[in-house]
């Protein structure tokens, strides 16, 4: 390293530490070990600002499905630049990406039947604005107490004032506390920590209930949405029994609930399907989307509503107008990313890619982690993959937040050139959906030989 390349990463530590709060971290912890500077990507690799390289077993946060600096990408966003860097979509103004990006996703969405699209910068963002149109679509229908909104109490749903409020973890709703009325959580039904059932579809049946029987307590005439992510996230990459998702759909359908799908994490192939809901053969009212819509290269996301709510919107009503949107709503930047990224997935199959590497990538972890003390279950779908570390593999104890086990774990990993995610007691992994079989041997080796080393 030269003296001017180590001035200024001395420069980046420096000032990072001093001026700089990261999201979900306590400043404190990033004073005693400071941040990886990554300063470069190309396809499923990274290099920090020291020019080491890494092999991205984060692929970003869940969302760049295309890999870094894909080519087509960035020429697209150039040749976006070379128009128009940006206007707004308020009333009376648009742009052509924008337009076409909303016909590109009505289109691969025909199978789930929806009709429009409103966009903003962030899964937040996406889940916010189904919250709103979905308690609107009540009201547009005259039945305005239908206000409430039901989750899973693993769920995540964003970090604004709803998707706080939908979200479970007490770890991301304590500081922020009270949060907004109007939502419950009921019991997530998680095949490895549940207190009822081994049996899949027996466990699907009581958690269905469970909801039910709230639904009624609650009553549904109050009830506006259940929302849901096809596999949970930030909650513990948690995939439900495969009855689950088309129970959620009949028991909505019978109350009278919209359903929605949280697909900020799922949607464009990270599960193995292009959409998370689709590999559970599900049709939602709403679906919600960001991360892998253009793989990060332009903050975006988008909400989806299929053709029977929107139909509500043609009332003439006096709530009819959509009070809600964002000064970078349809950003044509972003939009012609997602249009090249989208491009991308369905020409190079990615979809396809994340379910067969996926399944080698869960089966060589499964193989190499299983008999490992501290491993307490290796679960995924397509490239959406967690690791639970535990301290009893009997009573499924999990190991404290804090304990030093797992950063070891992970910083063991980086120290091979592999950066994986710690969460809670897991780690979590979603590289980009160009990841191949070699690849996921190599990071499957490097994980045990972390784990085998802190034992």
């Amino acid at each position: 390293m030269t003296s001017d390349a180590a001035a200024n990463l001395n420069f980046l530590a420096e000032n990072n530490a001093r001026h700089v709060w990261h999201p979900m971290t306590d400043p404190k912890a990033l004073e005693r070990d400071p941040p990886l500077i990554v300063a470069r990507g190309d396809g499923t690799r990274v290099w920090d600002a020291g020019g080491t390289e890494y092999l991205d077993l984060m692929g970003g946060l869940w969302n760049v499905n295309v890999g870094h600096n894909h080519p087509e990408v960035k020429r697209a966003i150039v040749a976006q630049l070379d128009r128009l860097a940006y206007y707004n979509t308020f009333a009376g103004f648009s742009n052509p990406p924008s337009i076409e990006l909303s016909a590109k996703l009505v289109e691969m969405l025909r199978p789930e039947g929806m009709a429009r699209v409103m966009f903003g910068t962030g899964g937040s963002d996406a889940n916010e604005t189904a919250f709103k149109l979905a308690r609107q679509y009540w009201k547009i229908m005259d039945r305005p107490e239908k206000v409430k909104v039901f989750s899973l109490k693993s769920a995540y749903h964003g970090v604004q004032f709803g998707g706080m409020s939908a979200s479970g973890g007490i770890v991301w709703r304590r500081a922020y506390e009270p949060l907004m009325p109007g939502f419950h959580q009921v019991d997530t039904p998680d095949p490895y920590r549940n207190p009822w059932s081994d049996d899949p579809d027996e466990l699907a049946r009581i958690c269905g209930g469970i909801l039910d029987r709230e639904i009624a307590h609650q009553g549904a005439d109050t009830v506006a949405a259940f929302i849901a992510e096809p596999v949970q996230g930030a909650g513990g990459v948690i995939v439900p029994p495969a009855s689950y998702w088309p129970l959620l759909r009949e028991i909505c359908d019978r109350r009278d609930v919209l359903l929605i799908a949280d697909e900020v994490v799922t949607g464009f192939g990270r599960t193995g399907s292009m959409f998370g809901v689709r590999g559970w053969g599900v049709k939602p009212d709403m679906m919600t989307f960001a991360k892998g819509i253009n793989s990060g290269y332009v903050p975006l996301s988008a909400t989806a509503v299929n053709a029977r709510v929107a139909a509500a919107w043609d009332r003439d009503h006096a709530l009819a107008p959509i009070m809600h949107g964002y000064t970078y709503s349809g950003h044509p930047l972003a939009c012609a990313a997602a249009l090249a990224c989208l491009e991308v997935v369905e020409d190079d199959d990615l979809a396809g890619n994340a379910a067969r590497v996926g399944a080698r990538f869960l089966e060589l972890l499964r193989a190499r982690l299983g008999a490992r003390r501290p491993v307490g279950d290796v679960r995924g779908k397509g490239l959406m993959i967690g690791v639970e570390f535990v301290r009893d593999r009997e009573t499924k104890e999990p190991l404290a937040p804090d304990d030093p086990f797992l950063r070891a774990v992970a910083r063991g990993c980086r120290d091979r050139g592999v950066l994986v995610r710690c969460q809670a007691h897991r780690i979590v992994i979603s590289p980009p959906l160009t990841f191949s079989e070699a690849e996921a041997e190599r990071a499957a080796a490097v994980l045990d030989e972390a784990v085998a080393d802190n034992v």
